[in-house]
């Protein structure tokens, strides 16, 4: 008689996690988001009696449609340190304009501490050239061909975010006519602003 409380609770709980889940699904627009762990460390604190080790993890979480975030996480476990970076990386996602929907619009540099990286615009079918921390930046991104190097430190932390500055400089014709009170004609080719106008016309459809 006492096991039938037990399994009911057991199910409460359950339907109380797929409440939860679907709960995050709406919050994030109903988009399928795609999570990168980026690095994973374990860190040790000495306490009297010895050390207490924890784990510290950097994920990169973006939809694959221009919007990208990274954020990071310890704990004692390493699915909750995951877990914890994961919720942060979704509440600091960014959006980058890209040209056609596959690259940037222009070179751009990043800097964080010791980091930097240059940023580069690739034709089609150039591919994702770029080392680990920043690989996973740009497939959470969606980019599919850009050319990227790190000129500085090699931390993980660093290169991740010496990327989100580049990505945050990163600007598209259109934004830079609007503050410069041009048009985009001015800024480019007829060719390129025909191109430019179909390929904002397709995300936004």
């Amino acid at each position: 008689m006492a096991r039938e409380p037990r399994e009911g609770g057991g199910g409460d709980r359950n339907r109380d996690r797929n409440r939860d889940r679907n709960n995050e699904r709406e919050r994030d627009g109903g988009e399928e988001l795609l999570d990168k762990l980026v690095t994973i460390n374990r860190v040790a604190k000495v306490v009297k009696g010895g050390r207490r080790f924890a784990f510290a993890a950097l994920v990169v979480v973006g939809d694959q449609k221009g919007r990208v975030g990274y954020g990071a996480g310890k704990a004692r476990e390493v699915p909750e340190a995951i877990r914890k970076a994961t919720e942060r990386a979704k509440k600091t996602m960014i959006r980058v304009p890209m040209k056609e929907g596959r690259t940037l619009h222009h070179d751009v540099v990043g800097n964080f501490g010791a980091g930097s990286v240059v940023l580069r615009s690739c034709s089609a079918g150039t591919g994702i050239i770029a080392g680990g921390p920043m690989r996973a930046v740009f497939e959470a991104l969606g980019i599919h061909d850009v050319v990227a190097k790190s000129l500085g430190s090699r931390n993980p932390h660093n290169m991740v975010k010496a990327t989100f500055d580049g990505l945050k400089r990163a600007a598209s014709p259109r934004s830079v006519a609007a503050r410069r009170g041009k048009k985009v004609s001015d800024l480019l080719g007829k060719r390129e602003t025909h191109a430019e106008t179909g390929a904002v016309e397709a995300d936004h459809g």
